[in-house]
């Protein structure tokens, strides 16, 4: 049996049901797929949740993780950690897979083996509806660099405690992971004999990046950093990861309680503020709930803020908002991602709002 997970965040519904709608189609249904939302929005996480239903082969699993950046390695191993089928493969909510894709997999599997696919992408100008998959044929295929579609013996991930959960945003988790998987002795096989699965075009990920504020959590640079921390893992011979914790979800209870609790920080984006903040007060603070409201301070757009600069007085040294806010988020996902929190970014009040268990 084939343990499928797509990770999913507030994607476009007819994509995932096209996907599924290809599995549908399977001449072998030894199968089952796992949805993880990621935090999708309350009016996406209805419809999708809706549209699962109708597919008996589907469990739908929903992550209170709305107001946190997107990790797929979490959303991963959230179901990874608990499963107990022999393999698992990896989806993505673009893909629309071959009538035969199930059944050549399983064929596939061979113990402690991971096999990854090449994958056919479709062009823009390709539609896919009332389309079989055999009537496809304008795509490019991808090459043994492209790892993100893969089957994975459960066990060797469980052994090497999960996807690395530092990766977010738009990571190298896939490639740190077969590096990994090569490290440990275990065999990794490139599958190219045919295209067994399409991926549906859009837009780059990348092409939404923001050097703005934007209520989407975002932070600028995020994409070299990834590769770094990959760069590392393969220098250094990284074998497991997540050394505290793996796979484990912010319950609703946490989130609730998050949002409830009363503010009691509030700082300015003066710099000496937001760096005693992040490195002066915020590791010293134990078992409690933290909720820090951070707004820009009035006075640095002032006529009297204007007038001195003009004079070369001394003044304050400010952080804007978006610098503030990629360095907390950064300081999050680095030092504090595996406890509970909820971070807002509230563009008409110009605010971040941060509420976190400690």
């Amino acid at each position: 049996m084939l343990s499928i997970i797509y990770p999913y965040r507030n994607r476009d519904i007819s994509r995932v049901k096209k996907s599924l709608d290809s599995l549908v189609e399977q001449s072998f249904r030894d199968f089952k797929v796992f949805l993880v939302d990621y935090g999708s929005s309350e009016s996406f996480a209805s419809k999708i949740k809706e549209l699962c239903k109708s597919y008996d082969f589907v469990t739908y699993n929903y992550c209170n993780t709305q107001y946190q950046p997107w990790n797929k390695s979490r959303a991963l191993n959230s179901v990874i950690k608990s499963l107990t089928s022999d393999f698992c493969f990896v989806a993505d909510v673009d893909m629309i897979f071959h009538p035969d894709f199930v059944k050549n997999a399983l064929k596939l599997q061979q113990p402690e083996t991971t096999v990854y696919f090449q994958v056919g992408f479709l062009s823009p100008d390709e539609g896919v509806e009332g389309k079989k998959y055999n009537e496809f044929t304008n795509y490019r295929k991808s090459t043994s660099e492209a790892t993100g579609l893969s089957m994975f013996p459960v066990k060797v991930l469980q052994e090497l405690r999960g996807f690395d959960e530092f990766y977010h945003f738009w990571g190298a988790e896939d490639t740190d992971m077969h590096i990994r998987l090569k490290k440990s002795g275990y065999p990794v096989k490139y599958y190219d004999k045919e295209i067994l699965m399409l991926h549906q075009w859009h837009p780059s990920y990348r092409s939404k990046e923001s050097k703005k504020l934007t209520e989407d959590l975002q932070i600028n640079g995020i994409v070299p950093l990834n590769h770094q921390h990959l760069k590392f893992a393969i220098e250094n011979k990284v074998r497991q990861t997540n050394i505290r914790k793996w796979g484990e979800i912010m319950s609703e209870t946490d989130k609730i309680e998050l949002e409830g609790a009363s503010v009691n920080f509030r700082i300015q984006t003066e710099k000496r503020q937001v760096d005693d903040f992040l490195y002066g007060q915020l590791p010293g603070i134990k078992n409690k709930i933290l909720k820090v409201v951070i707004e820009p301070d009035p006075f640095h757009n002032s006529k009297k803020f204007l007038i001195k600069k003009l004079l070369k007085m001394k003044l304050p040294v400010y952080y804007s908002l978006k610098e503030v806010n990629d360095l907390v988020l950064l300081h999050l996902i680095s030092f504090y991602r595996d406890k509970a929190y909820i971070y807002k970014v509230e563009s008409v009040n110009k605010q971040i709002i941060l509420a976190i268990k400690l």
